[in-house]
């Protein structure tokens, strides 16, 4: 007799799936004016510029050039809207922190990314991205106390955790766990991913599967 599937194994089939579904280019925004009428529900990837958010866009939907990549941190300049399978908008926010460019051009890509997040009635959750390597920074601490203000519901995500020691990661997700025991909108429990080497994809593909629309029935 086969056992039937755990809640687990069914909530990773479910994240799956919904990856498997198309998944394409919407819209692109740099200005609060040009923000497109709510409509499917929404999560938002926001980070540190080089932290990685373009390649796990593009790891966990497996489309390697959906969401540009590139080593030069402030890349993405825009917030960039991709609908999946017609049931939830991925969106991937400009970087905060570090970019080689002017001082006008990040407050604007600053106030543009505070806006979304305080008043986009469509956000379901923001995943915040942090360096494996380097752990939270003073501008992560900011972004969470935004969401915490505006009661957006956000997980933590370790990404490049294939760079560091089982150790070092296992300190760093102990010392988050403790962090975000201050944060009313977080979620207890941060999510460890390697987009390099594939780690975690399907725990976060899980995770973000359970904020999507329901399928539509068949004709």
């Amino acid at each position: 007799m086969i056992d039937p599937p755990t809640e687990t194994e069914d909530a990773l089939e479910t994240g799956r799936r919904l990856f498997a579904q198309a998944c394409d280019f919407r819209f692109a925004v740099a200005d609060v004016a040009q923000m497109p009428a709510a409509g499917l529900p929404e999560v938002a990837f926001a980070g540190r510029s080089n932290v990685g958010k373009s390649s796990l866009i593009n790891a966990l939907t497996g489309r390697k050039t959906l969401a540009r990549t590139s080593n030069t941190p402030g890349r993405t300049q825009q917030l960039i809207f991709f609908d999946l399978g017609g049931r939830l908008t991925l969106v991937d926010l400009p970087g905060y922190g570090y970019a080689k460019v002017s001082k006008s051009l990040v407050a604007r890509w600053t106030r543009l990314l505070r806006a979304y997040l305080r008043g986009r009635v469509t956000l379901r959750r923001a995943y915040v991205l942090i360096d494996a390597r380097h752990g939270p920074k003073a501008t992560d601490e900011d972004i969470m106390a935004l969401l915490d203000q505006s009661a957006v519901p956000y997980r933590i995500v370790l990404t490049k955790i294939d760079k560091v020691s089982q150790p070092d990661l296992d300190a760093v997700m102990a010392s988050l766990r403790e962090d975000l025991k201050r944060h009313p909108a977080a979620l207890p429990e941060p999510l460890a991913t390697s987009a390099a080497k594939s780690l975690g994809l399907d725990q976060m593909r899980a995770d973000v599967a359970t904020l999507a629309n329901e399928p539509a029935a068949p004709g």
